[in-house]
Parts: C-alpha cells; sequence; structure tokens
C-alpha cells in the first residue's frame, strides 16, 4: 500500500515539472535552495516513488507554485504517516486559478468539514416511520442542524415511480397494490441505497428519509448495510418516527398528496394493514405522537447529541 501511495505521489510530481526535464527541475531546485546537491537522478527517484523529499519540499512548493501545506500532506500520505488536519490534502491550482471563486469555496468547505469532523466518523442516518409519521420533517431538521446533506425517497424516485407505474397499472399514484410493492418499491429502495453508498464512499455524513418498513425491522438487512458502511469507516444510524393513528391521518390530510389519495380514502382499511406501535429494536425511537412530552425539534436536539460526538 504503501508503495503505491509514493508512486502516486510521483506520478503528482510529474504533473507539477510538466514539460521541464528531469534535469532543467533539478537545476532550478538548485538555483532556489542556494546548493548546488540536487541531482537529475534524485528526481527521478522522487518520481519513481523510490523516495520521498523532506528537505526538499519547501524548494518544490516555490519552484512549482503549490502550497507547502499540500506538498507536506500529501508526502506523509506517501510515507504512510497520518496527515494532520491542518491543510487540504490536494492541489487545486491545476483546475482553478488563484482568486476563482469556487476554489476559495472549496478549500472553506475542507477546513469547515475537517474541524468538524475531528475525532468523529461520517454517519449514515435512515429516517424510517409510517406515512404521515414526520419523518421527512425531522430528517430535514437534522439536515438543517447538523449541515449533513439529506435524500428523501419520494423526492429523489417519484418521477421515475410514476411513469413506471402509469405503464403497469395505469395509476401513478399507486402505493398499495401488489403490483407496486413486488415490482417497484425494490427499485425505490435501489435507487435511494445505491445514491447513499455513493456519498459513503466519499466519506460524507448523509441523512436518508424513506419508510423503510421492512428494511428496519429486518435485522440482517441492517446487519449487511452497516457492515458494508463500516468498512468504508462510516458509521449507521438507524431512527425510527413512533406516531399514532390519527396523527398521521391528520398529517396525510393537511399534506393532500396524490400518492396518499387511496389510504385517505381507504383509510380504515389501511389502518388496518399498519401496527403504529411495532417499533424496530435496533432503531433509535422519536415520539411523534399526539401529545408527547417533547416537541420534535426538541427531540431532533437531543438525537443529534447521540448521533454526533
Amino acid at each position: 500500500m504503501r508503495t503505491q501511495q509514493r508512486k502516486e505521489f510521483g506520478a503528482y510530481l510529474i504533473r507539477l515539472r510538466g514539460s521541464r526535464s528531469q534535469t532543467a527541475a533539478a537545476a532550478l531546485l538548485c538555483e532556489i535552495a542556494g546548493t548546488p546537491t540536487l541531482t537529475r537522478n534524485e528526481v527521478s527517484r522522487w518520481e519513481r516513488g523510490d523516495r520521498v523529499p523532506d528537505e526538499w519540499l519547501p524548494h518544490i512548493a516555490r519552484a512549482y507554485g503549490v502550497p507547502l501545506a499540500v506538498l507536506e500532506r500529501m508526502a506523509a500520505v506517501a510515507r504512510g504517516e497520518e496527515p494532520g488536519p491542518s491543510a487540504p490534502p490536494y492541489d487545486l491550482s491545476s483546475f482553478f486559478p488563484p482568486g476563482n471563486i469556487l476554489r476559495t469555496h472549496l478549500g472553506a468547505a475542507w477546513h469547515s468539514r475537517a474541524t468538524a469532523g475531528a475525532g468523529s466518523r461520517p454517519t449514515l442516518v435512515l429516517v424510517g416511520g409510517y406515512a404521515g409519521s414526520g419523518k421527512t420533517e425531522f430528517a430535514r431538521f437534522l439536515s438543517e442542524f447538523s449541515g449533513w446533506a439529506f435524500l428523501d425517497k419520494d423526492a429523489l424516485t417519484r418521477r421515475m415511480t410514476e411513469r413506471l407505474l402509469l405503464s403497469l397499472t395505469g395509476d401513478p399514484h399507486d402505493r398499495h397494490t401488489d403490483t407496486y410493492r413486488a415490482e417497484v418499491r425494490p427499485l425505490e429502495y435501489k435507487t435511494l441505497i445505491t445514491a447513499a453508498l455513493a456519498n459513503v464512499e466519499c466519506g460524507v455524513s448523509l441523512i436518508l428519509a424513506a419508510p423503510f418498513l421492512a428494511e428496519l425491522h429486518d435485522r440482517a438487512w441492517l446487519t449487511r448495510l452497516t457492515h458494508r458502511c463500516q468498512a468504508k469507516g462510516v458509521e449507521v444510524a438507524p431512527v425510527w418516527i413512533h406516531s399514532d393513528i390519527n396523527t398521521m391521518h391528520d398529517y396525510l390530510e393537511h399534506r393532500a398528496a396524490a400518492r396518499d389519495g387511496w389510504k385517505l380514502t381507504h383509510w380504515d382499511q389501511y389502518a388496518d394493514t399498519i401496527d403504529p406501535d411495532a417499533v424496530p429494536d435496533q432503531a433509535h425511537t422519536i415520539d411523534n405522537r399526539h401529545g408527547a412530552a417533547l416537541s420534535l425539534a426538541d427531540q431532533t436536539r437531543r438525537a443529534l447529541t447521540k448521533l454526533m460526538p
């Protein structure tokens, strides 16, 4: 692994050298350092990954016009050391010129992330619950409070789902038939989890909002996801929004979404198919029932103290 890291650092030095020959690069570095001791052969060793420069790093930074802190961090990684959080791990000058607004924002974002993440690991939060339980509201609270990204299953998949249902059942708002459950629902969740794992690969904390009715009650499913994320250094935190049947009805009636039409029209039939008190034993539970002792906002803050060390 360390050999590969040295080779990657060497390839980076080659890109910095550009069209200069190794001989010309060595001469430039000697001129800057005020000593004739560096040879083309040593530059070649750096670029092959045979050695990692140390005392020459300040002169390389000056010669190639890159931040010294960036070179020091990358050299530490190449040596197999743990770099400090003082500087961004990548040199952005190859992509954006000095003063570029995006470069400025990216640098600020990295410093903010490095400071906020010191001593903690990225987290994937799964917020589940029945329709109308308040899971999306809670997930938004978490996102606003933490600054973590937020993905809602309906927002992510609704257009795909409606188009697919039109071709299968003729009803784009179908969420109750066997066809939806067998043909469409698995694709919605696969899309959501695929998007989440793409963020996990980048070490980004993320909040997902979806019913997760089967998933959070399935210990094997949650265990597989947890192991997959932990292998990338990401923790998984399942949260269940516990609500009562009347509160859920009032919420669905208030939001008046087309996809809730069948539930509201056949409420008694729908209510017979769910058990609001069946709480997943692996999830942290938020009480959003009518008359709960704490508001959803207060419970959000309490939950965050458990999710964020």
